[in-house]
């Protein structure tokens, strides 16, 4: 198994378990919550096809990952996503994150810079700044990210449940774009995770992303789903972020849920081919 150590807690390594496939252009894909790299089983194949190098990590405290009860900030986060491309030696990689996983991306350009990087491509994007505020009107209320955490410490497990059918919009698409099954297991996986770390990384959600975006400099692709995106609706994410970046593209799925790396796979796999050459 391959992993690579981020920091150690008490006498404990943090070690991080990555997957390292295929040869060319690298691109580095960063899960959302509560998945593992596994999220990305559809894009992988894609990738790997159109002649791709790809690297697959789990966030700590998730998939195989060590469990720590520390570091769940996108701070912590970002410097781990730094340690993963210094140990490999990866440079002119792109990043491809979902959901979560685009505020690592985020905060690793705004912390390290572009000089590593070739692309970036932000699916299901978490910013600019998900928290209602006097001057962020268009937010979230503070009291859904609160009644989020009390109900995983009440019930993780049908909460996670919840979660994971509200990103695929499975009362309308089960059984035509979703199975049964792809609930069940995106479950086992979220599931598996940290207790702690399923409770902490709410807290990053509502991280203020509005300084970070200035220094992305290289080319962006932002892909969302439209008005059925139940998790992060693109009025207060998607559309606002594409327009405070000095370089990007900006595509729209409309009627799909939040998860389209699994229910629209195609489309999603079409656009990161293309703009990934």
């Amino acid at each position: 198994m391959s992993t690579f150590t981020v920091g150690q807690e008490n006498s404990t390594p943090i070690e991080l378990y990555y997957e390292d496939l295929g040869s060319g252009s690298p691109v580095v894909l960063i899960a959302g919550y509560p998945f593992s790299g596994a999220s990305w089983e559809k894009q992988i194949a894609a990738l790997l096809a159109a002649g791709h190098r790809v690297i697959t990590y789990d966030r700590r405290g998730f998939g195989r990952s060590s469990r720590p009860s520390v570091g769940y900030d996108f701070d912590t986060l970002a410097a781990d996503l730094n340690t993963l491309l210094t140990t490999l030696g990866l440079t002119d990689v792109s990043l491809l994150g979902f959901s979560m996983g685009t505020g690592e991306i985020t905060r690793y350009i705004a912390k390290y810079g572009t000089g590593r990087l070739r692309r970036a491509v932000l699916i299901g994007t978490i910013g600019p700044f998900l928290l209602k505020t006097d001057d962020n009107p268009e937010g979230v209320d503070p009291s859904v990210f609160e009644g989020l955490k009390a109900a995983i410490r009440n019930d993780r497990p049908a909460t996670l449940l919840s979660i994971i059918q509200n990103a695929n919009n499975y009362d309308v698409l089960g059984g035509t774009l979703v199975s049964e099954r792809v609930i069940e297991d995106s479950w086992n996986i979220g599931v598996s995770a940290s207790p702690i770390g399923a409770v902490k990384s709410i807290d990053a959600w509502i991280e203020d992303f509005r300084d970070d975006l200035p220094h992305n400099d290289v080319p962006t692709l932002i892909l969302h789903a439209g008005e059925a995106d139940r998790v992060l609706p693109p009025g207060a994410t998607s559309r606002r972020q594409a327009k405070l970046l000095k370089n990007c593209k900006f595509v729209e799925l409309e009627d799909a849920p939040h998860n389209i790396l699994w229910t629209h796979a195609d489309r999603v796999n079409e656009e990161l081919v293309s703009f990934l050459r």
